[in-house]
């Protein structure tokens, strides 16, 4: 179900048929890339499954990206055919996809959803008809199943930290990804999944677009994200999950209804792809009947940790969870040999959820392996039970005058002020110490804290003084990524 139409499973089905069908016939071949950039709608789907079922490899990008961000892309995924709106949001999509095919030598089609655009493209309608009057007919198509361990998805990193890395993904890594959130999460028949995450992140691609799909229950996907839409949803379809990051979660809590709606059939909220503050956890307590389930993954190994339902309270409300079956992480030290039980350093892993390389090749990949770790550039700890908790990235780190400052720790202790509504800390050049913290605060509407007022409250927590903000800069919307992470690289840049 999307905010334009619905689709039966049976519908879906024929539609992939139709759809791949025609792309064979239009000369794509297992192991061309098919671009999509697309909002979450039914078609971004049955795409999905048509390119995955002739051996092609899916690469999704966000609807917010354009010339400058997607020529970069396009030059490493080398797509032959990308499909389109003919406008969302205002935006002549299929205008910019004239520009990247005169820098794209491989995109020999574009193919848009909605109004004929004329030479140059024919439009997802056209794709149906052509499908409808092939001669490749399902039996046809099964005979041109793809080996399992084929690259099957090539999507890009959401760029937290600047340039984004070209992630490959077979069909079994993202099987068996998508399978460990159903088996972890108990999901049944009787649920219905949400999702308002871009199917261009791959929470959203594997949490939205392909499980509902592989557990064959309804999906709700939001084009766009609305918290006070996404509460009607739920009372209006019953929905039982939604999975996005921590902002996501935020907002849903800040619907000034909230108490009004009929919430009882949601029962979980996966919050993936960034820390969860503790305040918000205690917030989603009081106001959500769902249990919020935090974990903790990445573009390159999916969801590799999280809570289940029975876990202890403490477990949820204090960590990332502990790894899904089949896969492994550890925290090392400077050395590169693991760290005591509780104590912080860089997180790596590997497991069956891993990908099998960078498009950028693997010279570009073995940069980010040590032995046959994955190093994943956050920061975390493993408690006695070898549950996780994130403390950060290690291109986060403020390191003042030598001392390491605890970013995240300050980040949730700063979030219980009463005017502070989002806050994100970043080194500052300092010529003395190095580095020094800066704050960056979205106040509350009305609202405007002062430095002095926010080292108050660390000092009531009994802070040292040495980790407290120095700077602070009042903002008034925070640089994100399509999934809602903070792009704190930009909070930096803007500090020089």
């Amino acid at each position: 179900v999307d905010a334009r139409g619905r689709l039966t499973f049976g519908e879906l089905a024929e539609q992939t048929d139709l759809v791949a069908s025609a792309l064979l016939d239009l000369g794509v071949r297992p192991g061309d890339v098919v671009g999509a950039q697309l909002p979450n709608w039914n078609e971004f789907v049955v795409l999905m499954l048509a390119v995955e079922r002739i051996g092609a490899v899916m690469n999704p990008v966000a609807p917010i990206f354009r010339m400058r961000e997607l020529s970069g892309m396009y030059e490493l995924a080398r797509p032959v055919l990308t499909v389109v709106p003919d406008s969302f949001r205002g935006f002549d999509f299929p205008g910019l996809h004239a520009e990247l095919a005169e820098v794209t030598p491989s995109l020999r089609e574009i193919v848009v959803i909605g109004e004929d655009q004329g030479a140059g493209t024919r439009t997802w309608d056209d794709l149906l008809d052509a499908g409808r009057r092939s001669e490749i007919d399902s039996d046809t198509l099964d005979l041109l199943a793809p080996d399992p361990n084929a690259v099957a998805e090539l999507i890009f990193t959401s760029g937290t930290t600047g340039t984004p890395k070209g992630v490959l993904h077979t069909h079994n890594t993202l099987g068996i990804g998508t399978q460990a959130m159903i088996d972890s999460q108990s999901i049944t028949s009787r649920d219905v999944a949400h999702m308002a995450s871009t199917f261009a992140h791959q929470t959203g691609y594997l949490f939205g677009a392909r499980l509902c799909v592989q557990a064959g229950i309804t999906g709700v996907f939001q084009e766009v994200w609305d918290p006070a839409r996404f509460v009607e949803l739920v009372e209006q379809h019953r929905i039982s999950l939604s999975f996005g990051a921590a902002p996501f979660l935020a907002d849903v809590l800040g619907v000034p209804d909230l108490a009004d709606h009929d919430l009882s059939s949601f029962r979980v909220f996966g919050c993936f792809g960034a820390a969860i503050p503790g305040p918000l956890l205690e917030q989603a307590a009081e106001k959500l009947p769902a249990q919020v389930m935090p974990g903790w993954g990445m573009s390159e190994v999916s969801l590799m940790t999280t809570t289940r339902p029975g876990d202890p309270p403490a477990k949820i409300s204090s960590t990332d969870g502990a790894p899904l079956p089949g896969n492994e992480v550890r925290v090392v030290g400077p050395d590169g040999e693991p760290v005591p039980t509780g104590e912080e350093g860089d997180l790596e892993c590997r497991g069956v959820f891993e990908f099998v390389g960078y498009v950028q090749g693997r010279d570009f990949t073995s940069g980010f392996y040590h032995d046959d770790w994955f190093m994943t550039g956050d920061r975390a700890r493993l408690d006695e039970d070898g549950y996780l908790r994130i403390t950060g990235r290690s291109k986060d780190l403020v390191i003042r005058g030598g001392e390491n400052v605890p970013v995240k720790e300050i980040e949730d202790l700063l979030l219980r002020h009463p005017d502070v509504a989002g806050v994100a800390i970043v080194g500052k050049p300092d010529p003395r110490l190095g580095e020094i913290a800066c704050a960056f605060v979205l106040p509350v509407e009305g609202r405007t804290p002062t430095l002095g007022e926010l080292t108050e409250l660390l000092a009531g927590e009994k802070v040292t003084k040495q980790f407290w903000p120095e700077a602070l800069v009042l903002i008034e919307e925070f640089p994100t990524t399509p999934s809602g992470k903070v792009q704190k690289f930009k909070l930096r840049e803007s500090l020089l």
